[in-house]
């Protein structure tokens, strides 16, 4: 048991140190020196002799550095990973024939030897093969770094995600917040019955939301539009002088084809419901509108705010805001936008997703 610990450990230890950013100038003078004694005791090398041996090793050793660099910072990144693989074959052959000419060229110029035309052949065997797995091997240690970091973002992205998921359980489905609902329903019952049958039926959308389709990986666009609406609408029947809005001139057949992660509004759906109640009874007010244009996805919630309220509580203030925002940088990278503007009357949030 403890070997098979010692040895999870030691995987560990050698991941990270091909992937995390602090180990990079060390595994780079790792792969430097072992790259330079490789090619020091390698067998093309043992017919030269004199100064000119150290020389032609310095050569060909930068030459084939400055190409394992060019395919791991520039062709990799921006032909590989962006699926343009045809230009990447072709310039890594391009690369790679660069290479051999620019070696022959220069050894033949400025270190030329008796029996250059022997050396010539059997150094270009050698040449070619230090450069096939110099190429395979920089472009595996990429890939390997990719797979490492995306597998790190997805964990952090499923912890976030349930971390999310059970405050919104606990914050938003309690005996609490049940029992508010069910005395306002209770109190339309016997004032006006065909409203409390409206709200019994938004209540029952609601729940069912939040334990079936809020546990799926992707939901509907309509769907949490409907759950948004469904929200604000029972809060509406909780409070006095509370206007709502929801509004999405996006084709109902546009937002049922496109499906995202759940939740990603309630969270600021929630901060204004928190921050628009007036202590002083005046009317306020929640307006949500999302929209689809050319590929983007604009949300907007705009509430008003008590003159009297102050933000410097940090206990009452953001409503889970830095675990949404982290959840949008895994989720998105940087292809999303989130804009948060609070004045003397109103808090408004925009935010712009790719779909």
């Amino acid at each position: 048991m403890e070997y098979m610990i010692d040895e999870f450990e030691a995987n560990n230890k050698f991941i990270d140190l091909i992937v995390n950013n602090r180990y990079r100038l060390l595994r780079h003078s790792i792969f430097c020196i072992g790259f330079f004694i490789l090619m020091f005791f390698s067998n093309w090398l043992s017919h030269y002799s004199g100064a000119g041996k150290y020389y032609r090793l310095l050569l060909v050793y930068s030459i084939l550095l400055a190409m394992f660099y060019i395919n791991i910072y520039v062709l990799v990144p921006v032909f590989f990973f962006r699926n343009r693989y045809l230009a990447y074959i072709v310039l890594l052959l391009l690369l790679a024939l660069a290479g051999l000419v620019l070696i022959n060229t220069l050894l033949s110029t400025y270190l030329p030897q008796p029996d250059h035309r022997r050396d010539l052949v059997s150094g270009l065997y050698e040449s070619v093969g230090m450069i096939v797995t110099l190429i395979s091997s920089s472009t595996t240690i990429k890939l390997f770094q990719r797979w490492a970091r995306a597998n790190e973002r997805i964990a952090e992205l499923k912890n976030i995600t349930l971390t999310m998921e059970l405050n919104e359980l606990k914050n938003q489905i309690n005996p609490h917040f049940l029992f508010n609902m069910l005395n306002g329903i209770k109190a339309l019952v016997r004032s006006d019955p065909e409203k409390a049958g409206t709200v019994i039926m938004k209540l029952s959308d609601f729940l069912r939301y939040q334990l079936y389709e809020n546990n799926e990986e992707k939901t509907m666009l309509k769907a949490e539009i409907d759950f948004l609406s469904n929200f604000l609408n029972l809060e509406k029947v909780r409070r006095d002088n509370l206007s709502v809005n929801v509004t999405c001139h996006t084709p109902a057949k546009t937002l049922n084809t496109i499906f995202l992660p759940p939740n990603l509004f309630t969270t600021f759906v929630e901060n204004a419901i928190k921050h628009s109640a007036d202590i002083s009874g005046k009317e306020s007010s929640i307006d949500v509108s999302i929209e689809v244009e050319e590929g983007r996805l604009y949300f907007r919630c705009i509430n008003s705010k008590d003159s009297c309220y102050i933000a410097g509580d940090k206990k009452d203030n953001g409503l889970g805001l830095p675990n949404i925002k982290r959840r949008l940088e895994l989720l998105y990278d940087k292809n999303y936008t989130l804009e948060i503007q609070s004045t003397d009357l109103q808090y408004i949030v925009n935010l712009t997703l790719p779909v």
